[in-house]
């Protein structure tokens, strides 16, 4: 008899493999049978009518701290993720000084827009090295499997105190006791080492993430040292702001991570979108191309849609700093948004300067008011050009900060702006072509992070319903969206033991009912420790997701289950995969 038998359900195992239907069987936490099981379960489970696939693995969460408190890590397990990595962007909680606590809560919200207070009051310190970290994070009890990554800022500044998070050099010393405690970690169990270079990524008290501007003969060493920890580890980066615009810049950042991951053999990842306009991504693309047939091992990390923060009277707004807004701004939003509709307020408020603590909202909204958009509760990632800021300024021959104004407090304020950070090119075909490409890794959905103002870490109920489902044009298979969300993602990790649906593989699994599946309206609530606030997604159509044979949500609802564990990276070589 099988611990669990998923019966009938059309099984999507991952490796892109044609859909077929069959029965699934789960003994010890393991996929024991994929076909026709002729034996019943303890627990037998109608898949009818229903897909099962891997459980999906999401390589780019900032859940560093919320581990700490929340079970579940809503909302990706809303979303059928079963693995999470964090430690993202150089920035985490592990190495920790005693004495530092308090610096790395800053460092954390001011990078990733997690509230401190939340932080202060969430996180029961426990640890002070990585494998404490690991260790004490395997004591709780988890819904999902995560994995960590080792942030660079945090071992700068547990080694170096003050001088690192100052960004000075390291000398000879440092980066040595530095190389020591990333190797450390990385045998204990963290599945790579994170680096951030994006100057405009600061921390609390307004200085770059420590490592910004860290030598390669740093960056080199650590990197070593993490190879050294795991060959299956992975190193992940940020570019600097100029690499974005100066292709010079950007074509020396992949100068020298190709070389260190040809040194390393690391497997490398970083974002990488099509911000830079025209085709040129193409051309950057190419590159990368070259290098891994060079030797390196890069995986572009690309998203389901562009980043794009949701703007309004209940999250954050570009007005937030005017002087006449900041007489309503502890009003209800119903009396916030009928005061700021009186023409006078209007006036006096779009009449006043940002202050100084306030501008970025405001300059990189109408900056780029080609990726501004009035959007519904269920954002629309793929908008129609003509309604965006610039187009509708134009037709209605006002200035754009004036249409801005109205789409922020229509609906009594209950309306959002899609703001996409980082533009929109007038539709999602480059994403596509760049989800698809073999190389690349889906990702960046941020989970965690920035918890005020984006939920992207929906992406996977929206690939499903969208890419495979309902884009009028230019879709992609369904086989094809798993494989995304599961065995490629598991493979740049090393994950070796999940991401696919066959017998030895983690019995991580999603039953998904493909006819109803889709995002739902955003929330925005108050669940954080002290009652602070974060957007909020649920899904539809994900009727069970299992986590090592265990059912830890029902139609999105939690079971109580708790089988989750920390996923450590393994020394050595793992069986024979087959997927390779």
């Amino acid at each position: 008899m099988h611990d669990v038998v998923i019966r009938n359900g059309t099984v999507v195992d991952g490796s892109g493999a044609p859909a077929r239907v069959g029965d699934v069987a789960v003994d010890d936490g393991r996929v024991s049978l994929v076909g026709e099981v002729a034996d019943d379960g303890r627990e037998e489970i109608d898949a009818a009518g229903l897909v099962v696939t891997p459980g999906f693995v999401d390589v780019h969460t900032h859940y560093d701290g919320q581990v700490t408190w929340d079970p579940l890590l809503t909302p990706s397990i809303w979303h059928g993720v079963t693995t999470v990595v964090f430690g993202n962007c150089g920035v985490g909680f592990a190495p920790a000084s005693p004495d530092r606590h308090e610096w790395l809560i800053g460092l954390m919200e001011g990078v990733e827009g997690i509230p401190g207070a939340a932080l202060r009051e969430g996180i029961s310190w426990s640890w002070e090295t990585t494998a404490e970290y690991l260790d004490a994070i395997d004591r709780s009890a988890l819904a999902v499997n995560v994995a960590a990554q080792i942030p660079h800022g945090a071992v700068r500044a547990y080694v170096m105190n003050e001088r690192g998070a100052a960004n000075e050099p390291a000398t000879a010393t440092d980066i040595t006791h530095m190389a020591k405690i990333v190797e450390a970690g990385v045998t204990a169990g963290a599945v790579g080492l994170s680096v951030n270079r994006l100057e405009r990524h600061m921390a609390a008290d307004g200085r770059p993430v420590p490592g910004t501007f860290a030598g390669l003969d740093e960056l080199f060493a650590l990197a070593h040292a993490t190879a050294a920890g795991s060959p299956h580890a992975v190193f992940a980066t940020i570019f600097p702001i100029a690499s974005s615009r100066d292709r010079t810049a950007w074509d020396h950042e992949i100068d020298w991570i190709s070389r260190l991951s040809r040194d390393t053999g690391l497997g490398a990842t970083f974002p990488f979108g099509t911000s830079t306009g025209d085709d040129e991504w193409r051309d950057r693309l190419a590159r990368i191309e070259r290098e891994n047939a060079a030797g390196a091992r890069l995986a572009p990390q690309v998203g389901a849609f562009p980043q794009g923060l949701l703007c309004g009277l209940r999250t954050l707004h570009p007005f937030m700093g005017r002087p006449s807004y900041q007489a309503l701004r502890r009003l209800p939003i119903e009396e916030r948004a009928r005061r700021m509709r009186d023409p006078a307020t209007k006036t006096a408020i779009l009449a006043e300067h940002t202050s100084p603590d306030a501008t970025s909202l405001a300059v990189y909204m109408l900056s780029q008011p080609d990726a501004v958009f009035p959007t519904g509760l269920i954002p629309d990632r793929e908008p129609d050009p003509t309604a965006s800021l610039a187009a509708q300024a134009t037709a209605t021959r006002r200035a754009p900060e004036d249409v801005l104004y109205d789409w922020t407090i229509a609906d009594d304020g209950g309306a959002l702006v899609q703001f996409f950070l980082t533009g929109y090119p007038g539709s999602l075909d480059a994403n596509l072509e760049l989800m698809t490409h073999p190389m690349s890794v889906l990702g960046l959905g941020d989970g965690g992070a920035h918890v005020d103002v984006i939920c992207d870490a929906s992406y996977p109920s929206f690939l499903l319903s969208y890419w495979a489902r309902d884009r009028a044009r230019a879709t992609m298979p369904l086989e094809t969206a798993i494989r995304l969300l599961t065995s490629r993602p598991a493979d740049v990790y090393g994950l070796h033991d999940r991401g696919l649906l066959a017998p030895g593989y983690r019995a991580d699994l999603n039953l998904l009912d493909l006819d109803v599946i889709a995002p739902q309206p955003v929330e925005v609530i108050r669940d954080l420790p002290t009652g602070a606030k974060r957007i909020v997604q649920r899904a539809t159509g994900f009727v069970a997701t299992l986590v090592g044979g265990t059912v830890v949500q029902r139609d999105g609802d939690d079971t109580g289950a708790r089988p989750g564990r920390v996923v450590r990276s393994r020394p050595a070589d793992p069986a024979p995969n087959p997927r390779r």
